[in-house]
């Protein structure tokens, strides 16, 4: 008797269907017999399973087992499939009739007494069991909240696979999980508030700036001048996760195994901060098992890289790909996936080794070529891709001693959004959604300058002898700026912000 189980298996940050197919046989001499390209902790199931069925009292009789895990061709790895293999083998033994279990998805690691364990990947697989018209999904309760996010769907969340066969054979009712973004914040009463940033105002402009636009930014201060403080900050100010934005990282940290237990949808934007001795696998992702990066788990968040040139140059070079497309592609000889990295770069450095070149305070003990060879750990592809060179001097004593900060996160984050919601307008039908991507005929077309205009943007490009690059930053830049200022037209004072923006445009002359 053959019984077929659904349920799903993860590549990248979607899923695929995989059916389970069961094969119980009376004839020949017992065996169990397992194909469809099934990765170690699969092949493992079979004891984890047995185990699990004489705890929770099912006797199977001896026979010859067969299991085939289509489609075959494709690798499939994790333990979710312990539960359908364990409901398959019942029903294939004629404990479970074949019509229970028609149209169920199923996903759950087992327990060696039965109980069931929550698993990695369950929102792409809930996703696809609604695309796939699913009379139900029967998770482990643990990933409930996260599965019910599809709400066309009931789910279902189980303790026990004794629960699992009871509910089947409708000896049990259970309710189904209900989706509640109740519970679920905006991002600002979790997120540092720059209320606490004394002085810098220049440096909050810019941060300002950046988050209307989308931009990269590079902080370059010395030590204790704030440049932590102000990233940390960053995502108080960002505009709220849509709904779509928000499925989409929760998807990414569904994959990565991130969620906290019992999480439901992430509606915070992320903010990643590596460390400078990350590998290249851990900040773009892969592996042997192809993993989500810390480029991918920023996606629609901020990721922080610290003191930038100590990161090794070959593993910097590796983010050009992913802050250019938005999405990182990762090629192995069986496959190929891909994950979402969307994010914005925001980047500290000292201007020097020991961090004191300019400072009116402090005696730069460098030499100008170690000066050189400190910068040029920062190749000139990377900082091609970053919009903002920002100065963060340090922080006078008149600005530590004052008792507010300035503006507070939450009125900044009213301007960022309302400049947002002139790009969506702006760009409602178009290949980019801020100004960030704006290139080619795009930036023609919303990025005209007037008569004054051009004669001060040429002027500046012969005299800080600009590249192509800088002059389409530049242009990104006042675009924003006039954004901020609900201006359509791009003013010459836009344009001078931006191009005192671009620090190292002048630096490194």
């Amino acid at each position: 008797m053959i019984a077929r189980m659904a349920c799903g298996g993860v590549e990248g940050v979607d899923a695929f269907r995989v059916d389970i197919e069961v094969d119980f046989s009376r004839q020949g001499l017992p065996a169990f017999t397992l194909v469809g390209l099934a990765e170690g902790a699969v092949r493992e199931a079979r004891d984890r399973v047995f185990s699990a069925l004489r705890a929770s009292g099912f006797r199977l009789p001896p026979g010859r087992i067969t299991v085939n895990m289509a489609p075959a061709g494709k690798k499939k790895a994790g333990t979710a499939y312990d539960l359908p293999l364990a409901v398959g083998l019942l029903a294939a033994s004629g404990v479970i009739p074949h019509d229970n279990i028609q149209g169920w998805f199923l996903a759950g690691e087992l327990s060696l007494t039965g109980h069931l364990k929550a698993v990695a990947g369950m929102l792409p697989v809930s996703i696809l069991a609604g695309k796939e018209g699913a009379r139900g999904f029967l998770v482990p309760e643990e990933n409930a909240a996260e599965a019910a996010i599809v709400r066309d769907m009931p789910v279902y969340g189980l303790k026990t696979l004794g629960e699992c066969v009871s509910f089947l054979l409708g000896k049990k009712e259970l309710v189904p999980e209900v989706f509640s973004s109740a519970a679920a914040t905006d991002g600002v009463t979790v997120c540092a508030d720059f209320l606490e940033v004394k002085g810098q105002l220049a440096a909050k402009r810019a941060l300002e700036i950046a988050a209307a636009g989308g931009h990269n930014v590079l902080l370059m201060g010395p030590p204790g001048s704030g440049k932590t403080m102000l990233a940390q900050r960053l995502p108080s100010i960002l505009p709220p996760l849509s709904f779509e934005e928000a499925l989409e990282v929760t998807k990414i940290y569904s994959v990565a195994d991130l969620l906290a237990s019992g999480s439901g949808l992430l509606q915070v934007r992320p903010f990643r901060s590596p460390h400078h001795t990350a590998s290249e696998i851990a900040l773009i992702g892969g592996g042997h098992s192809p993993r989500p990066g810390e480029v991918s788990l920023a996606h629609r968040g901020v990721l922080f890289l610290d003191e930038l040139p100590e990161y090794k140059k070959q593993t910097l070079e590796v983010l050009r790909q992913p802050l250019e497309d938005g999405v990182v592609t990762i090629s192995r000889a069986a496959r190929t996936v891909t994950y979402p990295a969307a994010c914005m770069l925001v980047a500290a450095m000292n201007p020097c080794p020991c961090g004191y070149a300019g400072d009116p305070l402090h005696e730069c003990s460098c030499s100008a070529m170690q000066i050189a060879r400190y910068r040029s750990r920062l190749s000139g592809p990377l900082l091609d891709r970053i919009d903002l060179h920002v100065e963060v001097p340090a922080v006078p004593y008149e600005d530590l001693q004052a008792r507010s900060g300035g503006v507070s996160s939450a009125t900044i984050r009213s301007r960022v959004v309302l400049a947002r919601q002139r790009q969506e307008v702006r760009y409602a039908g178009k290949k980019c959604c801020c100004n960030a991507e704006l290139a080619g005929s795009l930036l023609e077309e919303y990025c005209r300058l007037d008569a004054a205009g051009h004669a001060l943007l040429e002027n500046a490009m012969r005299r800080l002898a600009l590249s192509a690059r800088a002059y389409t930053r530049i242009l990104r830049l006042a675009r924003t700026i006039a954004d901020l200022a609900g201006e359509e037209q791009i003013l010459p004072e836009f344009l001078a912000e931006a191009i005192a923006l671009r620090v190292l445009d002048r630096v490194m002359q």
